[in-house]
């Protein structure tokens, strides 16, 4: 007795389809799983005979083999129990339909019988409808993730039973639909508003140019002077969450399990901020069965780094390539497994050890070598990364106590907007969206300078010691304040303020 049932493995949020291929035979009763399947699956033989048992069903006491094929591609995970289980069933004839062919079966069996949540589902079933599956079977906690892909039908049920009475006609259920206008007030709802801090226009300013051009910023004050507070906010007004942007986010939630079974969809940009001691796996992703770490996490959202110095500077090395492709590839034994990691790096990070160099505050009593020592902590490369890095000073008294609110993150994400539209209509034709994608060769193109412009950014290059990346994000930056000023050419007004965001190089200079 043989049968054929199918299912879709995952590797990173890649789908592979696989045929779960049973045999059942005479001879000693026996129950293997074949085809390169690790701990997790073949565990999986003695949760399926007990949930079958549990279902008011005689297990065969026969020959099984299980052929997870193909055979080259490695199987993790619990996602296999349900389709193995199906196979099982219909190899003994207890399921009668014979029109499975265009079905994929996904879920976890508990010993009862039960199906249980699992992870990966959406990138299973965007997987599936390129395979041009009609219908995916699987877990009813699974189905509103699952329903987000529209051109599929996806069945959620309970248990092994309910699932066997609808494969056989005896019960109907109906197909899960996903209701986006249902969530769409839920999407980019803000919870930390820029209308609660008072003062710090001049940061506003540097963080609003960061989010209209989707630059990497650092924050640099003296303790308690509001750089946590504002980088929480960044992420508020930050352009709107497009339904493309949402799916490739919820993917690489579901894949980490971190995803609202209730709303089935990432309905807001990430904001991510791990603790400084986050090690270098956390970071980027890896394990035995390979997770996203925090910046793939990030993806499309912001990535903060509260205390950038307190980080191991091995950890800070390996965001250097991931800042420059958007994306991480983690090598693995059988495989090689990548994760979108296009983020916005936001970070914070005192100006000494004792954190009060430059400050009105308190007097410095770290020695020079001192601080060169804590700013070396931070490499050139990565440094060279970050856009705008910005002063942040504590607010004047007459600003905390005064009753009139600021601006609201909603006004400044209108002009972020507005910015970002001239961005992508600009470079619809080159494959990139903002202005910290452009290349040296779109940067002679669209940032073009007069005579008297390039003099003053040579002044500021022999000057502080740029080097040629840094040079390069003074451009994009003077681009983007163009941008939000509605200006075709970058102007010297433009250029000057990009400049003054250049703060750490300074510093560094004034050191050396």
């Amino acid at each position: 007795m043989f049968s054929n049932i199918k299912t879709i493995s995952l590797n990173g949020i890649n789908g592979n389809l696989i045929e779960v291929q049973t045999d059942i035979s005479r001879g000693l009763p026996n129950f293997e799983i074949v085809g390169l399947a690790d701990k997790s699956v073949k565990e999986s033989k003695e949760r399926i005979e007990s949930a079958i048992k549990n279902t008011k069903i005689e297990f065969p006491t026969r020959k099984i083999i299980i052929n997870l094929a193909p055979a080259n591609i490695r199987k993790e995970g619990t996602s296999y129990d349900l389709p193995i289980a199906i196979g099982i069933l219909k190899a003994m004839g207890l399921i009668k339909n014979d029109k499975l062919e265009n079905t994929i079966f996904i879920g976890e069996l508990s010993l009862d019988g039960n199906l249980n949540h699992v992870n990966g589902v959406l990138p299973m079933c965007i997987e599936a409808s390129k395979l041009g599956i009609k219908r995916v079977i699987l877990p009813k906690l699974n189905a509103i993730e699952g329903a987000v892909i529209k051109n599929i039908e996806i069945i959620g049920t309970q248990n092994l039973y309910e699932t066997i009475n609808y494969l056989n006609g005896n019960i109907k259920i109906e197909n899960t639909k996903f209701n986006i206008q249902k969530n769409i007030n839920n999407f980019n709802n803000i919870n930390a508003d820029f209308a609660d801090v008072k003062g710090q226009e001049n940061v506003k300013r540097a963080l609003e140019i960061a989010a209209a051009g989707g630059h990497n910023c650092i924050l640099i004050g003296p303790p308690g002077a509001g750089k946590t507070m504002l980088a929480q906010r960044v992420s508020g007004i930050l352009p709107d969450l497009t339904f493309e942007e949402a799916i490739e986010v919820t993917q690489i939630h579901s894949v980490a399990g971190i995803l609202d079974s209730n709303t089935g969809i990432v309905l807001n940009r990430p904001f991510r901020s791990p603790h400084h001691t986050a090690t270098i796996k956390s970071m980027i992703g890896g394990g035995l069965i390979a997770k996203p770490g925090e910046i793939s996490l990030a993806h499309n959202g912001v990535l903060f780094l509260d205390e950038l110095t307190e980080f191991k500077k091995e950890v800070l090395e390996v965001l250097r390539e991931p800042l420059e492709d958007g994306k991480i590839t983690i090598s693995r034994l059988y495989s090689k497994v990548e994760f979108q990691a296009n983020f916005m790096l936001v970070a914070s990070m005192n100006p000494c050890p004792c954190g009060y160099y430059g400050s009105n505050l308190k007097t410095c009593n770290c020695t020079q070598n001192a601080i060169k020592k804590y700013l070396s902590k931070i490499s050139g490369p990565l440094l060279d990364r970050i856009d705008i890095q910005v002063n942040v000073k504590p607010s004047k008294f007459e600003k905390l106590v005064q009753k009139e609110k600021g601006e609201t993150s909603a006004q400044i994400k209108k002009r972020v907007n507005k910015a970002r539209r001239i961005q992508y209509l600009r470079y619809k034709d080159y494959n990139i969206f903002s202005n910290s994608q452009l290349t040296p060769k779109l940067i002679e193109k669209f940032c073009k300078l007069d005579n008297e412009e390039e003099k003053i950014l040579e002044v500021a290059f022999n000057k502080f010691r740029l080097t040629t990346r840094t040079y390069a994000k003074i451009l994009k930056v003077a681009r983007t304040i163009a941008d939000l000023d509605e200006k075709e050419n970058i102007e010297i007004k433009h250029l000057l303020e990009a400049i003054q965001y250049r703060n750490l190089d300074r510093t560094i200079g004034d050191l050396k």
